[in-house]
């Protein structure tokens, strides 16, 4: 048994799953703060509302956060090509994530440090920004993957990108980051009425129920698109050698319109997953109007986990496909990074994981109970 996991195709194929994980781990967690975020202008009213809703997710979402630090160095270690296309090619967006993000943690720190109204309103709108911006971009940068990348590779491997940011901004790679934004709302509102007290649970619920509804319609809305072949598709249509060389170069792939469907249509148990991806905001929807608060927040987190699997579910071999040169697509089994270095890294992850996810679980079992107006005054300055 050992042995096969530590086969080079093996690898391949758990360490794609095991970036799945973490991107889905990624959005059940730091995306309820981004929600939180992208809500506070709509559900606190007040500062004392205000305070209320950021100190929901004060002191979890810097370790949260690292599950984004997680996946863009499993993305750099795993998968080199693709780190190299997508962050050279999608600089300019990531450059706005990461300005909407490092608005946040400044936004945290720097609220509370003068009692200015129009001090601290200016904060808030920064944690607006920090929570919306990313939530959209990160969609954004989805839909363009399924649409392709105008991408291609030197002889040498020398990674040639030939779009623009304007390029991204395209109709349906927008329509890919409404649903985002919808999803991780939807995600946020489910984490307030869990967690906070009063008004501001009232609000995001009511918020919440809306924004479920629509993160179903939206995502069935894609499903369609996909259907109709007007979010085009790639597919391999060369063997594939699952434990050959890393080069996209020797590989043929062709754009099909029906190619995104492919694996559902070859294993039919699979459209369990997009099912659950519209039934889940669903549930959470009718979760939020029953006041079933532990409900809601999982079902809302298992929407965000079969959204994000669908696609890498349809995409599946390919990593990121190529609108400029299809051949040069990258696949799975294409794109890694040596046996040797996968097989040391599988290494770490089973003996660190595990860790990671005992103390995330000890710090929410520490922190647990609800934020509410009482809460905030009785901490005082120590509180956001």
């Amino acid at each position: 048994m050992i042995e096969f996991l530590f086969e080079y195709e093996s690898l391949r194929v758990i360490w794609w799953i095991l970036l799945g994980v973490l991107l889905i781990g990624f959005a059940a967690t730091d995306g309820f703060d981004m929600g939180v975020g992208a809500l506070l202008p709509f559900v606190a009213k007040t500062d004392a509302e205000r305070r209320v809703a950021i100190n929901t997710i004060g002191p979890v979402w810097e370790g949260n956060q690292v599950w984004f630090i997680l996946g863009g160095g499993a993305i750099f270690a795993a998968w080199p090509a693709l780190y190299a296309v997508s962050f050279s090619g999608f600089y300019l967006a990531m450059f706005l994530v990461l300005l909407a993000l490092i608005m946040r943690p400044v936004g945290f720190k720097y609220r509370s440090k003068r009692p200015d109204p129009a001090w601290r309103t200016r904060w808030d709108w920064a944690l607006f920004v920090g929570g919306a911006v990313p939530a959209l971009i990160f969609g954004v940068a989805v839909g363009n993957t399924l649409q392709g990348v105008p991408f291609h590779f030197t002889p040498d491997l020398r990674p040639v990108y030939e779009g623009s940011l304007f390029g991204l901004l395209n109709p349906l790679a927008l329509y890919c980051g409404l649903v985002s934004l919808a999803m991780l709302v939807t995600h946020g509102a489910a984490w307030l009425t869990f967690k906070a007290e009063g008004s501001v649970a009232e609000r995001a619920r009511a918020v919440g129920t809306r924004s479920a509804i629509i993160t179903a319609v939206l995502f069935a809305g894609g499903g369609v698109l996909v259907w109709l072949g007007l979010l085009g598709g790639y597919r391999v249509t060369s063997p594939i050698v699952w434990d050959g060389p890393s080069n996209p170069l020797v590989k043929t792939v062709v754009a099909d319109s029906g190619a995104w469907l492919a694996n559902f249509h070859a294993h039919p148990l699979l459209w369990i997953v997009p099912a659950l991806g519209v039934a889940a905001p669903l549930l959470a929807a009718a979760g939020f109007q029953a006041r079933l608060e532990g409900w809601t927040f999982l079902a809302s987190k298992l929407g965000v986990a079969m959204i994000i699997a669908t696609v890498g579910l349809a995409m599946f071999p390919i990593l990121l496909p190529s609108s400029s040169n299809p051949g040069h697509s990258l696949a799975v089994f294409d794109a890694s990074s040596s046996r040797t270095t996968l097989r040391n890294m599988l290494v770490a992850t089973v003996i660190f994981m595990p860790l990671i996810l005992t103390y995330t679980a000890w710090v929410y079992r520490v922190l647990w109970g609800k934020v509410g107006e009482k809460s905030i005054e009785k901490a005082g300055s120590s509180a956001y």
